[in-house]
Parts: structure tokens; C-alpha cells; sequence
């Protein structure tokens, strides 16, 4: 239990990440809500690696290559999951503010990521 608190802990500061790295590109540059989201989602996942493997999980047993690679196959796949939702929204509901989308998206990712990383990435 106190891994799976750990784990919204880091993924609510992955979240923030997400959400101001998006907020600072829609109200700064001209990049569109689409491109914008995959810069966030790669900087959030940067983030969270970094905390899971420090403050959640713990490192796993293997190099820190394969380690990232998995976390990196994992948060890939999440990503596009998160992604296809994030836009299936704004797509289906061009009026539906992004950072709404954000939220719905990134909450539906969650339990896929959590298993993911937790059996294939930090077990030991």
C-alpha cells in the first residue's frame, strides 16, 4: 500500500510537469495543443522515472540501460494510451479545454502505468 501512495505521489508531481510544461507552450509559442502535449508528456516521464526509481520502487537490480529502456517501454506505451485519449477528446469535442482533456487522460493511464512499472520495470 505505501508503494502504491508513493506511486500517485510521483505521479501527481508527474502531473504538474505535464500540466505546466503544456500550460507554458499553448500560452508562450505557437505550438498547437497536439505537439505541445508530446513535450510534456516526454519531460513528465523523465520526471517520474527519476522519482519512482528513488522515492517508490527503489532501482531495480538491473543496469540503469535496460532499467530505463523498460521504464521507457512502459511510459511509452501509457503515453500513447494517455495521448490517444488526450486526443480523442479535444478531436471529438473541439470546445473541451485541453488541460480538462489533460486530466481525464492522464487519470485513465494511471492504473495501467502502475502495474507496468511496478511488475516489468522495479521488480526484483
Amino acid at each position: 500500500m505505501q508503494k502504491l501512495v508513493r506511486f500517485v505521489i510521483v505521479g501527481a508531481t508527474g502531473f504538474a510537469v505535464d500540466a505546466a510544461v503544456l500550460w507554458l507552450l499553448l500560452r508562450f509559442t505557437s505550438v498547437g495543443p497536439l505537439p505541445a502535449r508530446i513535450a510534456a508528456i516526454a519531460l513528465a516521464m523523465t520526471t517520474t522515472w527519476m522519482l519512482n526509481r528513488s522515492f517508490t520502487f527503489g532501482a531495480s537490480k538491473r543496469s540503469v540501460v535496460v532499467e530505463g529502456f523498460r521504464y521507457g517501454a512502459v511510459g511509452l506505451t501509457t503515453a500513447v494510451v494517455n495521448y490517444a485519449i488526450y486526443a480523442a477528446l479535444l478531436l471529438s469535442m473541439p470546445q473541451l479545454n485541453p488541460m480538462a482533456a489533460l486530466v481525464f487522460a492522464s487519470g485513465s493511464a494511471m492504473a495501467f502505468s502502475f502495474f507496468g512499472y511496478s511488475r516489468f520495470v522495479f521488480r526484483r
